[in-house]
């Protein structure tokens, strides 16, 4: 089995390619390193991992890599509050042409495929257990901070569309906040932020009142999820919630992650406006219901939220103290091909 991950140098996809490879796949990651590291690929086997750089709205790329693989999982995307809002449409051009383009790649060549999608696509719903069907809530498209909903929505569609009329292979899953080992707070990630700021005894920095709640799913729940959807025949043309139903204000988790860390911090609040600019607009609740994933391969996720913090902590301890990643140096391991 031959395995193309788009966007596997980033955080979900390294951990991703990891479980590939440990199971026997071959596995070629395809990614423009615009989020994505070197240094998230260096602990897998070496030779294992193909690496291409380059970016999924490449046609000729895409078409070269998909023709030679037995499955596609689309990760590539444009993330983070930070990346959205202050390159709003260099990122719809990256989620939706390249969505577009490996979409179709993969059903030309049908191989499987699995798109990541996320929960941001149910906008301000506030519903405790947000169902696959339910309504989504969004708030203006003039506001920057909805087009990431907007275009993973869409992605969504077209994915189904390929599925109902080409014979796609296709599954479709939407992610809550998946965190770990390896995920970076520069692109506007609260968790490895926390953490951070707490190792450094700073200042923890909560946008907004910090009553807003959040579900946490750690990334090794979440790859397990992943490769047993995309081989059940049963998932094909449906969509799946994956994440943690475990609450908590993101005040909550501050203290938290202060509490584990045993940090000098305090907590300072932020208003939006001077974090992201005018206009900025957040919801208060987005708690999954896992129930379809549950039912259908039997998922549910291990790692209270405990567990996920530690896990962080333990990382970013390890990289502080200048802990080498198991395969040494950077890009060992990796077979580099440029297309």
């Amino acid at each position: 089995m031959r395995t193309l991950i788009t966007g596997g140098a980033g955080f979900i996809g390294s951990h991703l390619a990891e479980a590939l490879v440990s199971e026997g796949r071959e596995v070629v990651v395809l990614d423009d390193l615009s989020t994505g590291r070197l240094e998230n690929l260096e602990g897998i086997s070496p030779g294992a991992v193909q690496f291409v750089h380059g970016s999924v709205v490449d046609e000729d790329v895409v078409e070269r890599l998909v023709e030679d693989v037995d499955e596609v999982y689309h990760l590539a995307a444009a993330v983070g509050v930070f990346t959205i809002q202050q390159r709003t449409l260099d990122s719809l051009r990256v989620n939706l042409r390249g969505t577009e383009v490996v979409v179709d790649a993969a059903a030309r060549h049908g191989v499987r495929f699995l798109l990541a999608s996320t929960s941001e696509v149910y906008g301000k719903n506030t519903a405790i257990g947000l169902r696959e069907d339910d309504d989504r809530v969004l708030g203006s498209p003039l506001k920057s901070r909805w087009s990431y909903a907007e275009a993973k929505a869409i992605d969504e569609t077209v994915t189904a569309q390929y599925v109902q009329h080409h014979g796609l292979h296709g599954v479709l899953v939407r992610l809550f906040n998946t965190v770990g080992p390896r995920q970076t707070g520069r692109y506007g990630m609260v968790m490895p932020r926390f953490v951070m700021q707490a190792l450094a005894d700073e200042p923890l920095t909560v946008h907004g009142t910090g009553t807003q709640t959040r579900c946490f799913c750690h990334v090794a729940d979440v790859v397990p999820a992943l490769m047993r959807l995309m081989a059940t025949e049963a998932a094909v043309g449906q969509v799946f919630n994956i994440g943690n139903p475990e609450q908590v204000s993101i005040n909550g988790l501050a203290e938290r992650v202060i509490g584990r860390t045993g940090s000098a911090s305090d907590v300072v609040h932020l208003d939006y406006e001077y974090v992201y600019g005018p206009g900025y607009e957040d919801m208060e609740r987005r708690v999954p219901n896992c129930d379809r994933v549950r039912d259908l391969i039997g998922w549910t996720p291990r790692h209270d939220l405990d567990d996920i913090i530690d896990s962080v902590i333990a990382y970013r301890r390890s990289e502080r103290a200048g802990v080498p990643s198991k395969a040494g140096a950077r890009g060992e391991g990796l077979a580099a091909t440029g297309l």
